[in-house]
């Protein structure tokens, strides 16, 4: 079995101990009779006990199960960047020279999963290495970081470990690498800004909420808006940055969120960025513009008050640097506010003495004009309301009859937020938690209107 010093494309450094102690490992194993070996037997299985220690703790964090050799190493290469995994995200199998030095290093890591563990457990006296290979993990552990993307893994482990030969296990990897994506970019949804000091890190959120626009009731002509839009930057066709603007409640932020989920699988991702982390949205870019993927840049609840200056910032990235903006980003805002910056009336009384006083409106009103797609949620009409809360009640089967239930929503948004669907939501949570029918009772009595 060739050595996994000999990987080029899929090189994985010595820090990453499991790889290189179980490497070390199989190496005792595969010495000669009589030979003179590099460890003696206690190292070698003190060795054996750190690693399984490892791997079992991995697999804890990540809930695998099954043959957690083959996990780990399914693990490695669906998160390791490199030029033939970035080639071949969201498009498959590529053509090119490039796939000589992948096929080389395919050939070792075949090798790798097709080790018989059973043999290293015999001549290693450590039959409790074999449990690795059946592994149950604890059901119901909260620990587990994303149960979706375990599953590609553990699913990707199987097809791997059943590959005939090298243009098998090559086609599995190039397959997964399309469907799913390589590294943190591919494999989550979404993600977050972190500055260090080398700079602005891209950070996976694990949990993000699972919304979809259905999920939303109403707002069916602002949906049809952002979808459009969507779709259009999806498909690689000409899409503008996008502000939905409104009422506070009515599911601006809900409808972003739902639009990931939607379209992830076309390649969509997000990264949430915060005002006060807009000096490093020229990072950000720079990290994502040559990726396979297509980024939504996400602000939430954008405002800025008249002291503020980061929306300069915001201003040049969007629409006015030298450096064009890719065609793989887009940024999607939320926002109480129409023009985002804050104006007072005190603002004409000043501008008075302003020399250039429709300079100055423009330089505020001109960071709303860079999106070019506008998006406006209404807090509902008291109708529209009972119509929301009516909705939410089926979907989550309360039983409550009709007039109850409208008579203690309309009690409820007096006192908690006013008419929006987010008080809708808290009501329906408040009843879920309190007076809600057991589960699976049947909702007959709201008489199956709507």
């Amino acid at each position: 079995m060739k050595h996994v010093k000999e990987l080029i494309l899929y090189s994985i450094p010595e820090e990453e101990g499991i790889l290189w102690e179980f490497t070390r490992i199989f190496e005792y194993c595969a010495r000669e009779e009589g030979s003179e070996p590099d460890d003696d037997h206690e190292t070698i299985q003190a060795l054996c006990y750190q690693t399984l220690h490892k791997l079992i703790e991995l697999a804890a964090s990540h809930g695998f199960e099954g043959n957690l050799w083959q996990n780990y190493l399914a693990f490695l290469i669906v998160n390791h960047e490199n030029a033939y995994s970035k080639a071949c995200e969201i498009r498959g199998e590529v053509e090119g020279s490039i796939n000589v030095f992948a096929s080389h290093d395919f050939e070792i890591l075949k090798g790798l999963f097709d080790y018989d563990l059973e043999q290293a457990a015999e001549k290693l006296f450590l039959p409790i290495l074999k449990e690795i290979l059946s592994y149950r993990r604890v059901e119901g552990s909260k620990q587990v970081f994303n149960r979706r993307i375990r599953d590609r893994i553990c699913g990707l482990a199987v097809k791997l470990g059943q590959a005939k030969d090298v243009v098998e296990f090559q086609q599995a990897v190039a397959g997964f690498y399309r469907e799913f994506g390589v590294g943190n970019l591919g494999l989550h949804k979404a993600f977050c800004i972190v500055h260090e000091s080398e700079g602005a890190k891209i950070v996976p959120i694990s949990n993000i909420a699972h919304v979809h626009l259905d999920d939303l009731v109403g707002y069916e002509l602002a949906k049809e808006k952002l979808i459009a839009n969507t779709e259009a930057f999806v498909k690689g066709r000409k899409a503008n940055n996008c502000l939905l603007y409104g009422d506070a409640g009515t599911g601006k932020s809900t409808s972003i969120k739902a639009v990931v989920n939607q379209y992830y699988d076309q390649g969509l991702r997000m990264i949430e960025i915060y005002k006060h982390q807009f000096q490093d949205l020229n990072s950000l870019i720079a990290q994502v513009k040559n990726r396979n993927y297509k980024f939504i840049i996400y602000m939430d609840d954008l405002s800025f008050e008249e002291f503020e200056i980061e929306y300069k910032y915001l201003k040049a990235v969007i629409e006015g640097g030298l450096e064009k903006k890719p065609d793989n980003v887009l940024i999607y805002a939320t926002s109480n506010r129409r023009h985002l910056v804050r104006e007072k009336f005190s603002d004409k009384e000043e501008r008075q003495d302003d020399l250039h006083k429709n300079d100055t409106v423009q330089e505020k009103l001109s960071l709303v004009a860079r999106f070019g797609v506008t998006i406006y949620y209404g807090a509902p009409a008291p109708q529209e309301f009972r119509e929301i809360v009516k909705k939410l009640a089926i979907k989550n089967n309360i039983t409550l009859p009709e007039d109850q239930l409208l008579a203690k929503a309309n009690q409820w948004e007096l006192s908690h937020g006013g008419l929006s669907g987010r008080t809708a939501q808290q009501f329906i949570d408040h009843l879920l938690g309190t007076e809600a029918a057991p589960e699976g009772e049947p909702v007959s009595c709201l008489n199956g209107r709507l």
